[in-house]
C-alpha cells in the first residue's frame, strides 16, 4: 500500500516537470510562441493606417486624384525640397535682419534759432560794433535788440544788424534790491516778449546775449546739435569769480556770456515769467531772476565751458591761451578787458580773430602742446591766437591751467577766488614765455591744410643764465593744421602739435588729430 502510494507520487512529481504534462507551463509556451506574431500584426496596422492617412492628405492639398504617378511626384518633389532645404541650411549662412532706420532729424542751423540781444541806448553808438561782427544775415540770421529807448539808425546799417525794438514797460514790477538797477527785469523779460512776438516759424531755440557778446555762431551750432530741442533746456556758464557764484548762483547762466533755451522752455517761461518775477522783487539782477523762474520750473542749468561771461579784469591772454577743451561759443565784457592782441583797437582785434574762425571755427582757441627736443623747449599752442615757447620742460598739467595774467571781478579777492584753477605767471627769468601772436592766414589748396603764422612780441626780457638755446632769436611761427569740421563729434581729447623744425629764425608746426599712441611728452 505503502509502495503503491509512492509510485503515484512520483508520477505526480514527473508530470509535472515534464513539459507536456504542465498545464501552466504549456500555456506559457504557447503565449510566447503568440506574442511576436501579435506585434508584428499591430507594426503592420500602425503603418498601413499611417500610409493611408499620409495619401489622403497629399490628394487633398492637390484637389484630389493623379493616381499613383501622381502620389510617386509628391513624394519624391518633397523629397527633393528636404533634401535643398537640409543643404541650405548647413552651408548658407543666415544673415540677421534689420529694422529700417527712421530718417536723421535735421541738423539744428542758424535758421532755427532767434537771438535776443539786451542793450541800451546810452552805449549803443559803441557796442553796436560788437554785433556787426558776428550777425550774418545772409545766414538767415533771426534776432531782435531790444533797447530802453529809441536810437538814431543808420541806412548803411540796416543789413548788417538785427530788427531794433523798444521793451515794453515793467513799471507795474516791484523792485527792491538798493545795489543794482531796475533795467533788470526790462532784461529779464526779453525772451518772453520775443516769443509774444508771434509770426516766427521753424523756431528751435532762444539765444540771449549782451550788445558786448560776440558769439562764434558755428561753435555755438556745434553744441545747440547735441540736445533735443523739442525738450526742456537751459543751457549757458557760470562767472569765472568764485565769489560771484556765491553770491547769485553757481545753477544760474550769464546772460553776458549767452545762453540757450529751447523753444518749448521759452513757451513754458512766457507763460509764467511775469508772475514769477513778482515774486523776486530782491533780487539784483535780471540773470538771477531769469534762474528763478526756472527753478519754479523744476529745469536746472545745463553747463557748457565754452559759454564765456570773463568776469576779470586785465589782459584775458592766460585764458584764451589755456582754453578748456570745449568748442569757444562766446566773448563777454570786451570793454573791460584789454584787446585781445596788441596794439590794436578792441573791434580791430577781433576782426583779426575773425581770419582763423572763417577757416576752421572748431579748432579756434584750442590748446596743444609739445616739446622741441633738439633745443629742449615747451611748446603752447593756441590755433588762431597765440603760441607760448619756454625753455626747459612743463609739464602738460602744468601748461594747460590759464597763467594768471588778469585780475579777480571783485579786486581786493586773490587768486583763490576763482571758480578754477590757475598758475602764477613765472616768476624765474629763464622760464618766461616768449609769445607769438597770430598774423596773417591762408588755405593750402594743394594739401587741403590751413597755415597760420604767428609774429614774435617782442618785450624787454630779463637776463637768463640758462647755457641752452634762446626762443628770443626766433621771428615767425608757421603752424600746420588740416580743417577738422567733426573735431566736436567725438570724444573731448586735445590736438597734438609737432615741431618740425625750429631753425633760421622760424619754427614749423603741425597740429592736427593725435595718432595711435601718441601723447605730449619728451
Amino acid at each position: 500500500m505503502k509502495v503503491a502510494q509512492n509510485n503515484a507520487e512520483k508520477f505526480l512529481w514527473d508530470s509535472m516537470r515534464g513539459p507536456a504534462g504542465n498545464p501552466i507551463a504549456a500555456a506559457a509556451a504557447s503565449q510566447a510562441k503568440i506574442l511576436p506574431k501579435l506585434m508584428v500584426w499591430l507594426m503592420l496596422f500602425v503603418s498601413a493606417t499611417y500610409v493611408v492617412y499620409t495619401l489622403k492628405l497629399v490628394s487633398s492639398s492637390h484637389g484630389g486624384g493623379g493616381g499613383a504617378a501622381c502620389d510617386e511626384d509628391v513624394f519624391s518633389n518633397r523629397r527633393q525640397t528636404l533634401h535643398l532645404v537640409a543643404a541650405a541650411a548647413a552651408n548658407a549662412t543666415i544673415l540677421p535682419t534689420f529694422e529700417k532706420a527712421p530718417p536723421q532729424p535735421e541738423k539744428t542751423g542758424v535758421e532755427h534759432i532767434v537771438f535776443g540781444i539786451a542793450a541800451s541806448a546810452k552805449l549803443w553808438e559803441k557796442r553796436k560794433e560788437y554785433i556787426k561782427l558776428w550777425w550774418r544775415p545772409e545766414k538767415k540770421m533771426r534776432g531782435i535788440v531790444w533797447l530802453d529807448s529809441p536810437v538814431k539808425t543808420r541806412r548803411n546799417e540796416s543789413g548788417r544788424l538785427p530788427e531794433l525794438r523798444i521793451s515794453g514797460d515793467t513799471s507795474r514790477f516791484a523792485y527792491r534790491n538798493k545795489q543794482g538797477h531796475r533795467s533788470a527785469i526790462r532784461i529779464s523779460r526779453i525772451v518772453a516778449e520775443t516769443v509774444r512776438l508771434g509770426g516766427m516759424e521753424n523756431v528751435r531755440w532762444f539765444v540771449m546775449g549782451d550788445d558786448d557778446t560776440v558769439f562764434v555762431t558755428d561753435n555755438l551750432l556745434r553744441i545747440l546739435n547735441k540736445y533735443d530741442h523739442n525738450q526742456y533746456y537751459y543751457i549757458g556758464s557760470l562767472s569765472e569769480s568764485h565769489l560771484q557764484n556765491i553770491y547769485f548762483s553757481y545753477g544760474m547762466a550769464y546772460g553776458g556770456g549767452g545762453f540757450a533755451i529751447s523753444y518749448p522752455l521759452a513757451v513754458a517761461l512766457e507763460k509764467v515769467q511775469d508772475r514769477c518775477i513778482q515774486r523776486y522783487p530782491g533780487l539784483y539782477g535780471s540773470d538771477d531772476r531769469m534762474q528763478a523762474c526756472m527753478a519754479e520750473l523744476g529745469v536746472p542749468l545745463t553747463k557748457e565751458l565754452g559759454f564765456h561771461q570773463y568776469d576779470v579784469y586785465g589782459n584775458l591772454f592766460g585764458l584764451l591761451a589755456a582754453h578748456p577743451v570745449t568748442p569757444l561759443v562766446s566773448l563777454h565784457h570786451l570793454d573791460v578787458v584789454e584787446p585781445i592782441f596788441p596794439n590794436v583797437t578792441r573791434v580791430e582785434a577781433l576782426r583779426r580773430l575773425k581770419i582763423p574762425m572763417q577757416l576752421d571755427s572748431a579748432g579756434l582757441m584750442q590748446q596743444s602742446i609739445c616739446y622741441d627736443k633738439r633745443n629742449d623747449w615747451t611748446v603752447s599752442v593756441s590755433w588762431g591766437f597765440a603760441i607760448q615757447v619756454f625753455r626747459g620742460v612743463l609739464s602738460p598739467r602744468e601748461i594747460e591751467m590759464p597763467s594768471r595774467t588778469f585780475l579777480n571781478w571783485y579786486r581786493r579777492a586773490d587768486y583763490t577766488a576763482y571758480a578754477f584753477n590757475t598758475r602764477p605767471v613765472m616768476r624765474n627769468p629763464c622760464q618766461k614765455p616768449f609769445v607769438f601772436y597770430f598774423s596773417r592766414a591762408r588755405t593750402e589748396l594743394s594739401t587741403n591744410q590751413t597755415l597760420t603764422k604767428y609774429t614774435h612780441h617782442r618785450l624787454p626780457q630779463p637776463e637768463c643764465r640758462w647755457k641752452m638755446a634762446s626762443p628770443g632769436e626766433v621771428d615767425t611761427v608757421e603752424v600746420y593744421k588740416r580743417p577738422d569740421p567733426h573735431l566736436w563729434d567725438r570724444s573731448p581729447r586735445r590736438n597734438c602739435c609737432r615741431v618740425i623744425s625750429s631753425k633760421s629764425k622760424r619754427m614749423v608746426i603741425d597740429v592736427g588729430v593725435c595718432g595711435e599712441g601718441e601723447i605730449s611728452e619728451v
